[in-house]
Parts: structure tokens; C-alpha cells; sequence
């Protein structure tokens, strides 16, 4: 047999957290390109494609915009295209 454990202390990590009760899961965000009934993403909408880029030109993820997986790769694939086509940055400092 095992030697008992004189002090009744919980180990680290094996804490059972409480339920957490009356906290309401934040609306899911739609997808912007579904909404509009939109079925391309124009690579030439630099203002469309701006609301999917951070401060620093990096593409958001999906679970920041709400877009669904079909139209972030359609977002992802047109502002590659756009930075090619020099509409967008690569970068920004």
C-alpha cells in the first residue's frame, strides 16, 4: 500500500475551479463576404481588404474578423495578391 499524504493540501494544478455561472459567451461575429452576398473577394477593394489587416499590415485571424474558413482563404489569398500588385504593404513601421 501507499503511504497517506498527512497534509490535505490540494497538489498543484489538480484544484477544481468553480462553474462559472451568469457569464454569457460573446455574440458570434458573421461573416462579412456571407452578408453581403458577395460570392469573390475583389483583390482591387483595398478598403475591404483593410478591415482584415492589423496596424502592422498583418492579416487577421478569423477568429478576430468572424470570417468563415471558405472566405478567409478567399481574404488571405487577395491581400497576398493586392501586396503583389503593390496596393497594400508588406509591412508597416
Amino acid at each position: 500500500m501507499s503511504p497517506r499524504r498527512k497534509n490535505k493540501k490540494p497538489r498543484a494544478g489538480t484544484r477544481r475551479r468553480a462553474p462559472e455561472r451568469g457569464r454569457r459567451r460573446p455574440k458570434k461575429k458573421t461573416c462579412y463576404f456571407c452578408d453581403q452576398n458577395q460570392g469573390y473577394v475583389d483583390y482591387k477593394d483595398v478598403a475591404a481588404l483593410r478591415k482584415f489587416m492589423s496596424d502592422r499590415a498583418k492579416i487577421r485571424s478569423s477568429r478576430v474578423t468572424g470570417n468563415c474558413p471558405q472566405c478567409q482563404r478567399k481574404v488571405a489569398r487577395a491581400i497576398k495578391n493586392a501586396r503583389e500588385m503593390a496596393l497594400l504593404p508588406y509591412i508597416k513601421r
